[in-house]
């Protein structure tokens, strides 16, 4: 998670959701907070479309390929990271692919180059949880309830 300060950071994050649960990245605790869960995602590089940068991602941290359902919203999320002030715009999408249908539950999986862990995680479960981007909660739920 990068923090660019005095910057605006545009990321893209997926939600995948089946059988009341929700894949969601789970980051360890430091001295500045305790463990959080976050969408899946990342930053768009310069020149990415959003959905070129939602596949990149996914590509990267789970070595799956996703399909962009549907735009889910944008959200603005202002935070302190580390001490630090932090500005994000995060656009969010209902992601698909067939090998999420397979993935058991209690799966996790290390993400490459991050001390971070994705799987999946019950939506019922999440009050009480620091669960990023701002707003995502309500997102997630909306999604379940589409179901």
């Amino acid at each position: 998670m990068g923090v660019s300060e005095g910057r605006i950071r545009n990321l893209v994050v997926g939600l995948v959701v089946r059988d009341g649960h929700v894949l969601l990245e789970e980051y360890p605790g430091d001295a500045w907070q305790g463990s959080f869960l976050r969408a899946l995602g990342g930053g768009l590089e310069f020149s990415e479309r959003v959905v070129e940068g939602l596949s990149r991602e996914f590509r990267e941290e789970l070595d799956v390929e996703v399909e962009a359902v549907r735009s889910l919203g944008c959200l603005d999320n202002i935070f302190t990271w580390q001490g630090r002030p932090a500005h994000e715009v995060v656009h969010v999408f209902e992601v698909a692919s067939p090998g999420f249908d397979a993935w058991p539950f209690e799966r996790r999986v290390r993400v490459p180059d991050a001390p971070t862990q994705a799987g999946w995680w019950p939506i019922a479960e999440l009050d009480g949880r620091d669960v990023y981007p701002d707003g995502i909660i309500d997102i997630i739920r909306s999604l379940e309830e589409d179901r």
